[in-house]
């Protein structure tokens, strides 16, 4: 027999596993469509119609390289944000740059601190270059500041991750308790801020921007309330030496043309991202009366999602979860002990949303 190519030996003690089944994987697996698509937290309004004219003016330089610097989209976030552009770095969305990360500061054996069912693709990427998860529970379905800050000192944790607000729960701390968080670390750790959902979030949500602050990097993305997930492009903020560390390890063409000319076009349509806004929250209303009218109890929530607790076990809920996508509706569920008592809806369309409605009491019937 031929022998093959032999793996690290970090790489063969990874998992075969992925963080996310894509609906269309289920799709495949169950042979049709699914009829509302709530699930990855996608904004179904999609991007502005400025944007789509960017695109499809752009579309004729696909065989051009994106610029490895980046430097319209810097320079425009930097503005935006009222920092320099050195504060700035972009990315193939947060995912991509939270490796980035795990590359260029953990060592085999490192600890990292997270919260136990926090966004799982953080934790595949500092598994894959060898660092060591300290995980600590939710408290009242919120990530535990307290605890985080405490493991932190207790295991000298060079990273800690924290979304604000967060997913799966879509709580969320105000922008004091954060600043305070953020103090009580030791200078030696890492704070990852993921601020995905920051747009979404209600005023005081968002600490101001301090980026003189050598341990903390704040992570923000196009792909929720811009509509622009199937391009991936995102941001870090931080102290430009930390910024900079990104140049040494990422993929400098990995941030593709369409997707900074999107990114461009999406930064400069505020308008459009204020009224995407107004109609993410009415969404968040409507499906937290949908619960409520079935018995179920919604979680207040500052993201473009709302996560709803099922009453009973996890069990239960993943039930529920299987029988709405047999009547087509996609939705997902936190998996982490005590917070999988829940369903996560995203919001969709308003005739996603009327989908959904209609099928949640069979849903339920089909369950109990």
């Amino acid at each position: 027999m031929m022998s093959r190519p032999a793996l690290t030996a970090l790489a063969q003690s990874l998992p075969e596993t992925v963080p996310f089944v894509g609906p269309e994987a289920l799709e495949r697996r169950s042979g049709r469509p699914f009829r509302a698509r709530l699930g990855a937290n996608e904004s179904g309004f999609g991007p502005a119609p400025s944007v789509i004219a960017a695109l499809a003016g752009a579309t004729g330089d696909v065989w051009m390289y994106g610029d490895p610097e980046n430097h319209d989209l810097r320079h425009a976030l930097a503005d935006h944000l009222a920092v320099a552009p050195e504060n700035v770095m972009v990315g193939e969305g947060i995912d991509g740059l939270l490796g980035l990360v795990a590359r260029l500061y953990l060592n085999p054996g490192d600890k990292v601190v997270t919260s136990l069912g926090a966004y799982p693709t953080f934790n595949f990427h500092v598994a894959g270059f060898g660092g060591q998860l300290v995980t600590v529970p939710y408290e009242a379905d919120r990530e535990s500041l307290s605890a985080l800050a405490e493991a932190a000192r207790r295991e000298n944790a060079r990273l800690v991750y924290l979304s604000n607000p967060d997913n799966p729960m879509g709580t969320w701390w105000p922008a004091a308790e954060v600043e305070a968080f953020a103090t009580s670390l030791p200078d030696t750790t890492l704070l990852l801020l993921d601020e995905a959902y920051g747009e979404t979030a209600p005023a005081g949500t968002l600490p101001p921007l301090d980026v003189t602050r050598p341990n903390i990097l704040r992570f923000r993305t196009f792909s929720k309330a811009y509509g622009l997930a199937g391009l991936r492009c995102g941001y870090a903020i931080g102290e430009a030496q930390a910024i900079r560390a990104f140049d040494k390890v990422r993929n400098h063409f990995g941030v593709n043309r369409q997707a900074q000319v999107a990114a461009l076009a999406a930064l400069a349509d505020q308008p459009y991202l204020e009224a995407t806004l107004a109609n993410i929250a009415a969404g968040r209303d409507t499906i937290a009366a949908i619960a409520r009218d079935n018995g179920l109890t919604p979680i207040p929530s500052a993201t473009n999602f709302i996560t709803v607790d099922c009453g009973r076990d996890g069990a239960f809920a993943m039930a529920v979860l299987q029988a709405l996508a047999n009547r087509g509706v996609f939705i997902r569920k936190p998996m982490a002990p005590t917070l999988d008592r829940c369903i996560r809806i995203s919001v969709g369309r308003p005739e996603e949303i009327a989908i959904f409605a209609k099928e949640l009491p069979g849903a339920l019937r089909d369950v109990r």
